[in-house]
């Protein structure tokens, strides 16, 4: 698809440059290609990485600045999605750089777990995650979380849709 093109949702026809732009992160090939077509069915434009520490270079917070996918000339994340259980760096860690860095800490973070663990899913709340969702994630999930995506220029503020 190039810039020019667009998806229809329902009757809504959206461009491309006003769809939602996902970074979902796992170390788990099958999970990101599960979420990203959730995402992609949701009219959403996903970038996918293995890793958190991929996913801090992806947001310009890494060592190699060069692949900023949210920089001015690219297109802006609106909300990461990031497993919880990663090797090297977990879920929980890459939550707590994207919050404590003030050029990115207004992305929405949702964390994502095939483990459901009282404690933890409150530490990532209390961490500043949106939401904490036990896997597998479902397309009534993605439609939910669609509340809490922040959008480019051309739409202000957070679009709801599904709930």
């Amino acid at each position: 698809m190039d810039s020019t093109s667009s998806s229809t949702v329902g009757m809504k026809e959206v461009k491309e440059e006003e769809r939602p732009h996902v970074l979902v992160v796992d170390d788990s090939l099958i999970d990101r290609k599960i979420m990203e077509k959730l995402f992609t069915n949701s009219a959403c434009k996903v970038t996918t990485a293995e890793s958190g520490q991929k996913a801090l270079e992806l947001l310009g917070q890494g060592d190699n600045k060069h692949t900023n996918i949210n920089n001015h000339q690219g297109p802006k994340i609106n909300l990461v999605v990031t497993d919880y259980c990663m090797p090297g760096m977990t879920g929980y860690d890459l939550l707590k750089k994207v919050k404590e860095s003030s050029d990115i800490s207004e992305i929405p973070v949702i964390v994502v777990s095939s483990e459901n663990v009282p404690t933890r899913i409150e530490k990532c709340l209390e961490e500043g995650a949106q939401e904490f969702i036990l896997k597998p994630l479902k397309q009534s999930d993605v439609k939910k979380l669609r509340c809490h995506m922040q959008f480019t220029r051309a739409l202000k503020g957070r679009l709801c849709l599904g709930r």
